[in-house]
């Protein structure tokens, strides 16, 4: 998993209004306990998650509804209690996307078996294994055969 120590372009826009707590941290990353998130109009549906922590790490995440077909996550009833989830207007749902290989040949993949789930009234976040992660894999092509062009990037 490819993480950033700094976002790079600083004409990023907040999209929410303040930190979202993440108590328990990323998977791999328990002392990063904030969340940011930060978005550029023509770089969407792609959103920059900052990671306050000892270090902040920057991942690359997307919302997942009208992207990946067929996509259901179920939560285990602990964690929508953790979150305070009484109903699922109240979730929202980010997919850290990874990116792998090399120039021109690239690929991008999202991890559905694990999203981050965020109570959107509270401003509380957990990455989650979700109960029917059997369903789905942490590595899901993104955008298959996929050619990276150097001149269309914005870093």
């Amino acid at each position: 998993m490819k993480v950033l120590s700094e976002i790079r372009n600083p004409e990023l826009e907040k999209p929410t209004s303040g930190m979202i707590r993440l108590p328990n941290g990323l998977i791999g990353f328990p002392q990063h306990k904030k969340i940011e998130l930060f978005y550029q109009a023509e770089q969407l549906p792609f959103i920059w998650m900052k990671l306050h922590g000892p270090e902040p790490l920057t991942f690359v995440v997307i919302e997942p509804a009208g992207l990946i077909a067929d996509y259901e996550p179920e939560l285990f009833d602990e964690d929508a209690y953790f979150l305070g989830l009484t109903s699922a207007e109240d979730a929202a749902l980010l997919n850290i996307v990874t990116l792998a290989g090399q120039a021109p040949y690239m690929t991008a993949t999202v991890n559905l078996a694990g999203p981050i789930v965020i109570n959107r009234r509270k401003g509380i976040a957990k990455q989650v294994v979700l109960a029917n992660y059997s369903r789905y894999s942490a590595h899901h092509p993104l955008v298959e055969n996929a050619v990276y062009t150097p001149a269309a990037s914005n870093f």
